[in-house]
């Protein structure tokens, strides 16, 4: 079969040949159809792991199952779980070792072997793109939105930064709650695009650097919910736009990890701050149901071949796109 592995040599990306994976007791074997990229992607890329085939976002169907297996069959649609042992309950240290992508080999490959539990049942009636679009970003925006100590609830707010993965499910996923969203970017096309997918807010935070003052005045005294996934470079400006006793869910690092944070806001406005890495396999389980339930179409920017993985990840990193970017395989 074919894969891609990365080189470890100037951030290097090669189709290899491997041999075809069989399945054993308690695990699945499952054709590759399409899989999506993520901001995780492009940083390993550039710390130079070599040897390790890339991505964690990948669906298709079951090709086979080894004995004791009994949630899926072959020819099931099928997601990989980011964390293939994180199946339920609260994080844990040793789930990293089961990192798709990272810590073990990912999903860019023809075929792959997973656990049982390291799958899914894609929504019905979606095709292996939007399936591949969900693993990552769409369990990480569900984690933020009800895995905290208060869920989202109808009618509350929801701040979301910029147009990437996360934010745009952030988007879809709070208006399937009911809530109000406000959504930000830098490109007045992009807005234009949120604002078709139902935002009820958006701000230029080109033209308003004090975005968070736009936040304020836009709601009641700011947002329930902040999926922050800007880093140390907003997350200042994010605890000013939250309401008291609000939420923050600190997700991503996309302006870096360096800078300073005054913690008085977290104190005088009694804002909770949640690191969110992904989500649980039972998360995943749910949000299926819910968009089983309440339909939701994933947002996908554009699809490439598998001989153009490289164009693909240049897409990604170029922030030129708004949803998805997708490597068919």
């Amino acid at each position: 079969m074919r894969a891609y592995q990365l080189t470890g040599r100037d951030a290097g990306l090669e189709i290899v040949d491997l041999p075809d994976p069989t399945p054993g007791p308690g695990q699945v074997a499952v054709r590759v159809r399409a899989v999506s990229l993520n901001f995780r992607d492009l940083m390993i890329r550039k710390m130079g792991r070599k040897r390790i085939v890339p991505t964690s976002d990948g669906a298709g169907e079951v090709l086979a199952v080894g004995e004791g297996v009994t949630s899926v069959a072959p020819g099931d649609l099928v997601c990989g779980t980011f964390f293939t042992t994180w199946v339920a309950g609260r994080p844990f240290a040793d789930m990293h070792r089961h990192a798709l992508g990272g810590s073990t080999d990912g999903m860019l490959a023809e075929v792959v072997v997973l656990p049982e539990l390291g799958v899914v049942k894609a929504p019905h009636g979606y095709t292996a793109e939007q399936a591949a679009a969900l693993p990552c970003a769409a369990v990480t925006a569900w984690n933020a939105l009800v895995g905290g100590i208060a869920p989202l609830r109808a009618g509350q707010t929801v701040l979301l930064l910029g147009t990437g993965g996360v934010s745009v499910f952030g988007l879809q996923l709070a208006r399937m709650f009911g809530a109000r969203t406000v959504i930000t970017s830098s490109s007045d096309a992009k807005l234009d695009r949120m604002r078709a997918l139902g935002a009820d807010v958006t701000i230029n935070y080109g033209e308003r650097p004090d975005w968070d003052k736009a936040v304020l005045e836009a709601t009641d005294g700011g947002a329930d919910i902040v999926l922050e996934v800007g880093g140390a470079g907003t997350l200042p400006t994010s605890l000013s736009a939250v309401r008291f006793g609000g939420q923050v869910a600190l997700i991503g690092i996309l302006t870096g990890t360096a800078g300073e944070v005054n913690p008085w806001p977290l104190v005088g406005k009694s804002v909770d701050l949640r690191g969110v890495y992904v989500g649980s396999r039972e998360m995943f389980v749910d949000m299926n149901a819910a968009i089983d339930a309440n339909g939701l179409d994933p947002v996908i920017d554009r699809v490439f071949p598998f001989e153009q993985a490289d164009e693909a990840y240049a897409h990604l990193e170029a922030q030129g796109h708004v949803g998805k970017v997708v490597v068919a395989v």
